[in-house]
């Protein structure tokens, strides 16, 4: 269901497994109670994924940290950088998606070409063969769905996602792959970063999709361009 990345004073990172439900439902706990669970403290939830997406999750210890990293998120100050692949070719091999987001049929959204309060994706790709693409993405906004959205707006739907028309996988292969943010404790003010490979997923552990993230292993570090 998850693995502890980090246990800091006053927060952890964990990685989400695929699948794995974040609120829980149906008398099955979800991943911030079956932690809490296992661990015997009280967490406090300062961002989400969505079910199918796999990957980082910062959980908070106490309600002090809770609203540092709520006014962090809000500020856009914590960088999220996410990994995909998807098959096809997109309608650009990299730069921005931007555009409101509205709902759609069967708990889908869509992407509008209004910008009053827009969705705000930023991303790189790369060909690791057989029609397939990885994407490095970079939301700079918040949006549910958001970057399920942005892949599908390009005509590449995420590989797995069948909510989106992607192709039938062993899992949707989105991934919360890297996390940099500067937080202030009792010691001062740190930079922190986290890096989690994707480990479930047959594609995701290819040899030419392993070689291609050696270029992204720092990912905050990378030319993004100013729109």
């Amino acid at each position: 269901m998850y693995r502890i990345i980090a246990d800091e004073a006053d927060f952890l990172v964990i990685s989400k497994s695929a699948q794995v439900h974040f609120h829980s439902q149906d008398g099955t706990a979800g991943v911030v109670a079956q932690v809490e669970q296992d661990l015997g403290i009280k967490l406090f939830a300062v961002h989400r994924l969505d079910t199918p997406t796999s990957g980082l999750l910062i959980l908070a210890k106490n309600v002090a940290a809770a609203q540092q990293f709520t006014e962090l998120f809000t500020a856009h100050k914590v960088q999220k950088f996410y990994l995909a692949l998807a098959k096809g070719k997109p309608k650009k091999k990299q730069g921005w998606v931007i555009g409101d987001m509205a709902k759609s049929r069967r708990s889908m959204f869509k992407l509008l070409r209004t910008k009053e309060n827009p969705a705000i994706t930023q991303f790189f790709s790369q060909s690791v063969g057989d029609g397939l693409r990885l994407y490095l993405l970079k939301p700079h906004s918040g949006k549910t769905h958001q970057l399920r959205v942005a892949l599908a707006s390009l005509a590449v739907p995420i590989l797995g996602d069948d909510l989106y028309g992607g192709e039938s996988a062993d899992r949707c292969y989105l991934h919360a792959y890297s996390l940099h943010f500067s937080y202030c404790d009792a010691a001062g003010r740190r930079d922190y970063a986290y890096l989690d490979m994707p480990l479930q997923g047959a594609l995701f552990s290819s040899e030419p999709v392993t070689a291609a993230l050696e270029a992204w292993r720092e990912p905050n570090t990378l030319a993004w361009p100013d729109r």
